[in-house]
């Protein structure tokens, strides 16, 4: 056993072209190590190979070459023990309307082979807030307790790692936050979590670690805090006592006004000190009334790693659409 809940070592997906197509290199030697216990965001653009990615460690799609270990589980050699390591909810609606919540849950246990002894459909179900829908087809559901019941169908077979693909995605407020309190809760009981999300907010708030994936290619993987800083990009948002008529000029300072009258000012730190900026302020004539600086979030640090090849033509053609990147305030 070993210390990594999920090893991957040289990872490839071709997938065949069809008549007259080539192949399509979906994965290009991934290697990444997710840390037992943690809550690790799987990061990229559409078409990048998150899904493949996913799909392979469910065991729903077969590499063309690489290393996976699951839980310790050689993935080739342990593919039960490993399959059964790993719980995933998809994005994707996938529910037969004709099974109740309960009969839902006891299916897929069954398919896990979980004795009925051990079976935990009715805790499962008061986890995810259905508890008063056990008894209801599926197909009555609505959109947010069908994705709930996702939720429970993955945790059925007791897995020591859940992958939430997109978990949040259309959902409504109150949902998004019902689910991010179960996601802690299952982490801090030991449960390591692997997050997929186009939230890049969610991802900055949840995860501990950070994987950023594109066309097949792993770009990074660094701690949240350490991905933050990688950035130097620095924003200083001044507000005047008076308006301003001349913005501040100086070598490495950008300067623009706000509608609101505020002042804003960005350098980089490894080039401009916050001191040279202010000089430049009072060299204007410009008196401050108050003063902040705004750091990089993650969604700055995503797009400077990515947006280099972001006219190359997708990898992953298996993936399905996405939207795009954006914010999210709760």
């Amino acid at each position: 056993m070993t210390d990594a809940a999920i090893s991957i070592k040289g990872l490839r997906k071709t997938y065949r072209g069809g008549k007259g197509q080539p192949e399509k290199l979906a994965l290009k030697g991934i290697e990444l190590n997710v840390p037992r216990g943690s809550v690790f965001g799987l990061l990229g653009p559409n078409g990048a190979g998150k899904s493949t990615l996913i799909n392979i460690l469910a065991g729903l799609v077969v590499k063309s070459a690489g290393h996976v270990s699951i839980w310790g589980f050689d993935q080739d050699q342990n593919p039960r023990q490993s399959r059964a390591a790993i719980g995933v909810m998809p994005q994707e609606l996938n529910l037969d309307p004709f099974f109740t919540p309960r009969g839902a849950l006891e299916v897929q246990a069954g398919l896990y082979g979980v004795p009925k002894s051990e079976r935990r459909s009715d805790e499962i179900l008061e986890l995810v807030g259905l508890s008063d829908k056990a008894e209801a087809y599926a197909r009555t559901l609505s959109g947010g307790m069908r994705r709930r019941l996702l939720l429970a169908k993955a945790l059925v077979h007791h897995p020591k790692i859940l992958v939430l693909d997109e978990p949040t995605a259309g959902v409504d407020i109150e949902l998004r936050q019902m689910l991010w309190a179960n996601v802690r809760k299952l982490n801090e009981q030991g449960m390591t979590i692997i997050l997929t999300t186009h939230y890049l907010e969610e991802a900055q708030e949840m995860c501990d670690e950070i994987a950023i994936i594109n066309h097949g290619e792993k770009v990074t993987q660094d701690s949240t805090a350490n991905l933050l800083g990688r950035m130097d990009s620095r924003t200083m948002v001044i507000v005047p006592d008076s308006p301003v008529s001349d913005l501040p000029v100086a070598e490495g300072v950008d300067a623009t006004l706000r509608d609101d009258g505020s002042l804003v000012l960005q350098y980089r730190s490894n080039h401009t000190s916050a001191e040279q900026v202010l000089e430049a302020v009072r060299s204007a004539d410009i008196r401050i009334r108050d003063v902040r600086t705004e750091e990089a979030d993650l969604e700055d640090v995503f797009l400077a790693l990515t947006s280099s090849r972001a006219d190359d033509p997708p990898a992953d053609d298996q993936d399905q659409p996405r939207r795009g990147i954006h914010r999210v305030k709760l």
